[in-house]
């Protein structure tokens, strides 16, 4: 079965159930050990003062948060390194920064901190509750907190789904420049090269091999039919040397009968006319001599109706402010596009927007005979391409497409139109 070389988005369903199985362990710790720790407050009246006994809450409240500390950072260290959590292994997804790498622990902790600001927020008043014994209280502070900060982590996991650019990033990724990718439907980015991939990943319509008879290495003549042989001299030389822009014949093929230049030299042909003999060259030593069927050739000539190679079209783009372009085998597009790894010869193509509706390195062109792949760097207003017969086809980010002459590629608010010359 062949590799799916393409990215595929994580949606909003697996993004939600990996967060899920991500949240229940610390969840569940917390619960358990603060439950035990109110269960243990003891109350002693002395006159009219009461007394809180809260040594058993501390110890087990402790407890419950320094093995949820441990664990977040375990995970946190984790994902930080292979974009893996328990979740995302379970749920086949894995998280990465912009360019597709593992993600580090900068956008881990920036993305952990926004969906879990509502549940921290319930957290630093449980602690305030316990401080300065609000017992009586606590249900009225903490319930308010912990139901809307628990809708609030799963909103923003699953507001990838609102996302207008292919739903590919949630409000968290948007701020920490974090994608999800699911592994299962398509290529691993983290393992694979990131979001363009090794160049082996684009794929290059490259022509046959085909063999080429040599005129040299041929088969040998067959003999020529019997008939009256014309005397001549051993010494004898050439009545006429060949002249240099004269070719010889190409060697025998199976379904045509052999050349009449193949016969020896002295013997008539159906014609009814000897061949001339061939030059000699004289051979070094004055042993003899010796010759080669390329010795009088100064170059090939082209079969009758057989045709000069085909033209190579030249691809071009015309921007919708009129300015025409050729292109390179590899040309980045954007507002003020910067190379990746690899791609420093790539020829840079930078395209005014006032409006800002395209990004840095917007997209990128890699021609291939009769067209371009046009792959958009996973831009903030998405692109799009419409064909000669008016379909209109959004690009998935990070996944190559082939555009053909005749169609136009959208890029946030500016428009190119492939042709070629």
């Amino acid at each position: 079965m062949g590799v799916n070389l393409q990215l595929a988005p994580a949606t909003a369903g697996k993004r939600l159930g990996a967060a899920v199985i991500d949240w229940l362990p610390p969840l569940a710790v917390l619960v358990v050990t603060f439950a035990i720790g109110f269960a243990g407050i003891t109350r002693t009246r002395s006159g009219q003062f009461i007394t809180y006994d809260t040594a058993s809450l501390v110890l087990s409240g402790g407890i419950g948060l320094a093995l949820t500390a441990v664990y977040l950072f375990t995970v946190m260290g984790i994902e930080a390194r292979t974009g893996k959590t328990p979740g995302n292994l379970l749920m086949g997804i894995r998280s990465a920064d912009n360019d597709g790498y593992a993600p580090g622990a900068g956008t881990v902790f920036l993305r952990g901190l926004i969906t879990g600001a509502g549940i921290i927020l319930a957290l630093l008043a449980a602690v305030l509750v316990v401080v300065f014994r609000w017992f009586e209280p606590a249900l009225f502070i903490l319930a308010p907190l912990v139901l809307p900060g628990a809708a609030w982590a799963v909103l923003v996991v699953v507001s990838c789904h609102w996302d207008k650019n292919s739903g590919l990033r949630g409000w968290h990724d948007k701020a920490a420049k974090a994608l999800v990718f699911d592994v299962k439907a398509g290529r691993n980015p983290i393992t694979t090269g990131g979001i363009q991939g090794p160049y082996s990943f684009a794929p290059l319509d490259l022509p046959p091999v085909q063999q080429v008879l040599s005129p040299v290495a041929g088969p040998q003549p067959a003999p020529a039919p019997p008939g009256p042989v014309v005397a001549s001299s051993p010494a004898r030389t050439p009545s006429a040397p060949t002249p240099p822009s004269q070719t010889m014949p190409y060697a025998q093929p199976a379904s045509f009968a052999p050349p009449a230049a193949h016969a020896p030299a002295g013997q008539p042909v159906p014609g009814g006319l000897p061949v001339p003999a061939a030059p000699s060259l004289p051979v070094q030593g004055g042993q003899g001599t010796q010759h080669h069927v390329d010795d009088d050739v100064e170059r090939t000539q082209v079969r009758p109706g057989a045709g000069g190679p085909q033209p190579v079209a030249v691809l071009r783009i015309r921007l919708d402010d009129g300015r025409d372009f050729q292109l390179d085998r590899s040309v980045l597009v954007g507002r003020n596009p910067v190379g990746q790894a690899g791609e420093q010869h790539a020829q840079l193509l930078a395209v005014d927007d006032p409006g800002r509706s395209i990004s840095k390195t917007h997209l990128h062109l890699l021609t291939d005979g009769a067209g371009i792949w046009v792959t958009d760097r996973n831009s903030t207003n998405g692109s799009a391409v419409t064909t000669p017969d008016g379909a209109r086809t959004p690009l998935a980010p990070g996944v190559p497409t082939f555009v053909t002459p005749g169609s136009s590629v959208h890029f946030g608010d500016r428009t190119f139109y492939l042709g070629q010359a």
